[in-house]
């Protein structure tokens, strides 16, 4: 947002210029779609007492006829210039979209994520609102006060007579077809009516009103434990301040975060104020949306599978404050609550709150503004925070609110580590499950207990590799080894969808000794099946999991005891609470530990622990074998022994020492092309205008490259990125505005900005 405000003028001054002194009434408009703006227009007078900021707007652009669709962002009686502006075209949208608030809201984003104001606002605002999605163009009739006045002395037909006299004391506009209905008359009588000009016409588009929440089962008030209610009280001195306060809560897996939440908002909403609760994405999570919907009259579900009509209907409901709880994924911290009183985050940790696309926003930190706009409470709980948020309630600007203790008192599950390196030494079958994880398997089934196993790759072979020539099947858009696909019997690239059929020659030498190695769950659950024939299994991955609703029905399954053994990606380790488990088994702890990225380890350590705490949740207790061979690594280490202090203490002097975050801000620049040659200039180019722009400002960045990223392929373009750090998260953005803002890359090569990267693959 750094750039000079433009003025979208003629390029030669007309000979109907006006005087500069003379005022007129300015509109600013930005755009989604380059040029994104801002520019000015002038409001006609046709105009002025319907346009608003928070509108969309239809304005000429460029010398033609041509028109866009644009925000309207603000609205001021200022000086032209002395040129004059071009006039607005139209109003596209009968109510602001975005209030005052939410709009400067999303001038923040544009001006700290340094993307286009109007790339955000289309973020911001539901497609299907923008659309007015599931609603239809309604005429409403009324009586003018001059006809009223005189409806007494009007000579009509008794049929009309009765409709105009029902209509003349209706509080509210009606349809035809209500005043129809409401006058015993047919539609003729009305269409008279309007013919003669006795009723006022007006068009509205309304919603059809039939997408209420299903009934919900209530769920009893459970009652506190000691830390609990020491959580609870905090959350509600933070609410009867009147001020905006962030707590963290560090919360054992088991702990009852969730209850304090409840308990907290009920208190809230008994003064007619709304809370939204951020989730990762709901089809994951299916029983916290449950718990708050047995717990308040008025909750809406924001989810990736609603429909734009439901979307919009949703929309409107919060808007109109008809809704208590809005419980959503990252994209419902832009609900429009009208009567915010706090906003929650569970699972803080999460890496879905960040989106990977434009605008690149972190659901965390636009809580974090929105709360302290709205002067209210921000809740941020997780038994794994990210250590951004634990180096910030550190350091006071956040205050941390530890629960250590599990409800009821239930001890946390003993861990124990089996070093596979060891295993492999001894008893072997070429297998994923040690001998270890076996026994323990047997004696959990044995014991009428259910077992969770986690690995976090999917499909059946991650590799495909001739041991002749030692050729590599891969992608040939991406820089990324096929995954074979048993089921389908594919060849598959989890980042493009590209797929072959699975090959059974070498494609470089011919061999046909080609060898499928590598383990997904794919193969995990034929050895599962294997050698547990009797208990029942089900395997949770995105393959596995892709129509509508079947998370919630595996889950329900497996709560009801059908299922015994559940297997899956890290889509399981979230949100679940069944008691009846007591094993849980890591297959691999290492699949994410060796990744080129700095936040490897601390993905590890919080994908392990929260595995972890689905066990041990009922009377029976709980165990978890952790099968890795990096038994040393601290994280593994500190997860084995549910210590998040220790894992930050170990942690947070590494990331010091290379300038990572949380210790220093980062930015990642990415630069991506069709011809490698073409992106790997232009990346150069990039990095020499980020030096030149750092030493103007006499900044002591620290820049990282240009060189290839991890995944140096993806989706057919060649990827070059740079990293920038600086302990002066400013300073770092104001130099990049300034290097990128007058750049223009090459065809086919595009560029991006990443602030607060969460990964750097």
């Amino acid at each position: 947002m750094g750039k000079q405000q433009q003025s979208l003028f003629q390029t030669d001054a007309p000979a109907w210029e006006i005087d500069d002194a003379a005022e007129t009434y300015v509109a600013t408009v930005v755009f989604s779609e380059a040029p994104h703006g801002p520019y000015d227009y002038a409001v006609p007078e046709r105009l002025r007492a319907v346009v608003s900021p928070g509108r969309r707007v239809r304005v000429p652009l460029g010398r033609g006829a041509r028109t866009m669709l644009g925000y309207c962002v603000k609205l001021e009686h200022r000086s032209s210039g002395g040129r004059a502006l071009k006039d607005m075209c139209g109003i596209v949208d009968d109510r602001p979209l975005l209030t005052p608030g939410m709009l400067r809201l999303t001038e923040w984003m544009a001006d700290y994520y340094l993307c286009p104001w109007g790339v955000v606002l289309d973020a911001v605002v539901p497609a299907g609102v923008r659309g007015q999605a599931g609603t239809r163009g309604v005429t409403f009739l009324r009586v003018p006060t001059q006809v009223a006045a005189k409806l007494s002395q009007l000579e009509l037909p008794p049929k009309q007579l009765e409709a105009l006299k029902i209509l003349a004391g209706s509080p509210q506009p009606l349809t035809p077809q209500q005043l129809a209905r409401a006058a015993h008359c047919t539609l003729a009588p009305i269409a008279r009516l309007r013919a003669l000009k006795l009723v006022a016409e007006e068009s509205r588009r309304v919603h059809k009103d039939d997408l209420e929440d299903k009934p919900q089962a209530r769920e009893a008030r459970h009652s506190l434990n000691a830390d609990q209610q020491r959580a609870l009280d905090r959350m509600l001195q933070a609410l009867n301040s009147g001020q905006h306060q962030t707590l963290l809560i560090h919360g054992v897996t088991g702990s009852g975060k969730t209850e304090v939440y409840i308990r907290a908002i009920e208190e809230m909403t008994g003064f007619g104020r709304q809370a939204i609760v951020l989730v990762p994405e709901i089809s994951l999570t299916p029983q916290t949306c449950q718990r708050f919907r047995a717990r308040f009259d008025r909750v809406a579900v924001l989810h990736s599978h609603l429909s734009d009509a439901e979307r919009h209907w949703h929309w409107l409901r919060i808007a109109r404050g008809e809704v208590q709880v809005v419980v959503g994924a990252r994209s419902a911290v832009f609900a429009p609550a009208p009567h915010l009183g706090m906003i929650v985050l569970d699972e803080e940790h999460d890496g879905s709150f960040k989106q990977d696309t434009a605008p690149r926003y972190h659901a965390r930190d636009v809580a974090l503004w929105r709360a302290r706009a709205e002067n209210v409470p921000l809740v941020l709980g997780s038994a794994t925070p990210a250590l951004d948020s634990w180096q910030r309630a550190q350091s006071g600007e956040f205050e941390l609110v530890e629960m250590p203790r599990r409800v009821l008192d239930r001890p946390l599950p003993d861990v124990t580590v089996v070093d596979l390196r060891v295993a492999a030494k001894g008893y072997h079958h070429g297998g994923a499950i040690s001998r270890r994880l076996q026994q323990a398997m047997y004696q959990a089934l044995k014991e009428d207990g259910q077992i969770i196993l986690l690995l976090n790759r999917r499909g059946y072979s991650t590799s495909i590799q001739c041991p002749s020539c030692g050729h590599v099947v891969r992608c040939i858009d991406c820089d990324i080894a096929l995954t074979h696909h048993r089921e389908r019997n594919r060849a598959i690239c989890h980042y493009c969808d590209y797929s072959i059929p699975a090959p059974s020659i070498c494609p470089q030498c011919g061999s046909t000794g080609i060898r499928y190695a590598g383990l997904g769950t794919q193969k995990l659950e034929r050895e599962v099946q294997a050698r547990f024939p009797h208990a029942p299994c089900l395997r949770m991955d995105s393959d596995s999991m892709q129509r509508p609703g079947s998370h919630e029905q595996a889950l329900a399954r497996f709560r009801a005891g059908e299922i015994k053994i559940l297997l899956g990606t890290q889509m399981i380790a979230k949100g679940l609470d069944f008691p009846n488990v007591t094993l849980v088994g890591v297959i691999n702890a290492d699949t994410a530990l060796h990744f080129p990225d700095f936040r490897a380890a601390e993905r590890t350590f919080q994908l392990v622990t929260q595995v972890a705490g689905r066990t041990g949740r009922g009377d029976k207790g709980g165990l978890v074998l952790v099968q890795t061979f990096s038994p040393e690594h601290f994280a593994i280490q500190a997860a084995a022994q549910h210590d998040f202090a220790a894992f930050a203490r170990q942690e947070l002097p590494v990331r010091a020492e290379f300038h990572y975050p949380p210790t220093a801000a980062m930015i990642r620049v990415v630069v991506r092309g069709a011809a490698e040659m073409a992106a790997e200039h232009f990346a150069e180019y990039v990095v020499a205008k980020l030096r030149e722009a750092a030493a103007t400002a006499g900044a002591e960045v620290r820049i990282l490259g240009p060189a290839p990223a991890p995944i140096a392929k993806l989706r057919g373009m060649f990827r070059f990125h740079a990293l920038l750090q600086d302990s002066d998260r400013d300073r770092l953005r104001t130099v990049v505005r300034h290097a990128t803002a007058e750049l223009k890359p090459p065809d086919d090569v595009q560029w991006i900005v990443d602030v607060d990267p969460l990964d750097v693959l």
